[in-house]
């Protein structure tokens, strides 16, 4: 027996990869909605490749009461209007937005490091989804934390821009097109031109000197990975169109080689380890793309610190750090939680 499934937001890029990630996971699903604001209503949407096809419904107007879970791709400010009456209707909400994500009434899930704080879902039947750049950290960072305990955690990330949506990617691609024909490459997005630069702002800005990005990084690893440990990071958009990668600098309490992380991350669930020390042994964004894993690749040893390792981390962050991570809690719910009140 399957699920009745609702995607909600699913006309926007995460939405999109939700309902392809379902269809290519052969999720157990005997009915799906997918559901948009009222200005997408009526469209069709193909299934992933499975030629069945979808009719966008107006979430003003859907009616959860039956249904068993639904993943939100909608954002803080609808999330806060519809995720309080879908779960009152007993449908289990699995929001991308980070509103829920510091509520410590709702599980902030990664199936691979924390599946058994999904307990806690009935509290307010909603499980939140982690930031997209926490959500591959801590993929790495758990099997090494198990194995050595972290201590310290200095992160850089080079974000695409696919992170601020659409509307990022659109502005990228502008941008560079009006740069190679000698037009203005005005920022309304971002805060500066993103073609050919960086820009080390992500999110609002925040007293200490941080932005909410960093700061989401920091209290989100530390809530989901149930550990004192010290996390501090530096945010940076880049000029690529998907994938985040990072610079993962850790500081463990006990003795831990490159090879010992090697062989750990080798065998970790939902890592693939790609190191090879030498031209091109490396995953970079474009090998990413459209791939489920989290990739690992430059682990070496910090001499440095005592007891000291630095990697590199690459994932699809519109799959691993937003729509997989979605339909993977929704999957684990399925097996350890709604078959038990069957």
């Amino acid at each position: 027996m399957g699920y009745r499934i609702v995607v909600a937001g699913a006309t926007g890029s995460v939405g999109r990869e939700m309902v392809n990630i379902l269809a290519e996971r052969e999720f157990p699903a005997d009915e799906i909605a997918v559901l948009a604001s009222s200005r997408s209503q009526g469209e069709q949407m193909e299934y992933g490749d499975t030629g069945r096809m979808l009719t966008v419904k107006n979430i003003e107007h859907f009616d959860p009461a039956g249904w068993d879970m639904a993943l939100f791709a909608i954002g803080s400010e609808a999330t806060k209007l519809h995720a309080p009456r879908f779960a009152e209707a007993g449908c289990v909400v699995i929001d991308n937005s980070s509103l829920y994500r510091m509520d410590p009434d709702v599980p902030l899930i990664v199936p691979e490091v924390n599946p058994e704080a999904i307990e806690g879902y009935r509290a307010k039947n909603i499980i939140a989804n982690p930031n997209c750049s926490t959500a591959q950290m801590v993929v790495a960072l758990k099997p090494l934390h198990d194995f050595a305990r972290i201590k310290r955690v200095v992160v850089a990330t080079y974000q695409s821009v696919s992170g601020a949506g659409k509307q990022g990617m659109d502005e990228l691609f502008e941008q560079s097109r009006n740069i190679f024909v000698g037009d203005p490459a005005t920022p309304t997005k971002f805060t500066k031109q993103i073609a050919f630069n960086v820009i080390p702002h992500i999110d609002v800005f925040l007293d200490d000197g941080s932005t909410k990005e960093e700061w989401k990084m920091v209290v989100e690893t530390k809530k989901i990975m149930g550990a004192k440990i010290k996390v501090t990071a530096t945010c940076v958009r880049v000029p690529v169109f998907v994938g985040h990668c990072e610079a993962i600098n850790i500081e463990f309490e006990d003795e831990i080689s490159a090879k010992d992380a090697q062989r750990i991350l080798r065998e970790a669930p939902g890592v693939m380890l790609y190191d090879k020390r030498e031209d091109g042994g490396y995953i970079t964004p474009v090998e990413c793309v459209g791939e489920f894993a989290t990739y690992i690749s430059r682990v070496r040893e910090d001499s440095t610190v005592e007891n000291g390792l630095s990697l590199w981390c690459v994932s699809d962050n519109l799959r691993k750090g937003a729509a997989l991570n979605a339909v993977q809690i929704a999957e684990l719910l399925g097996r350890r939680q709604l078959q038990k009140a069957a």
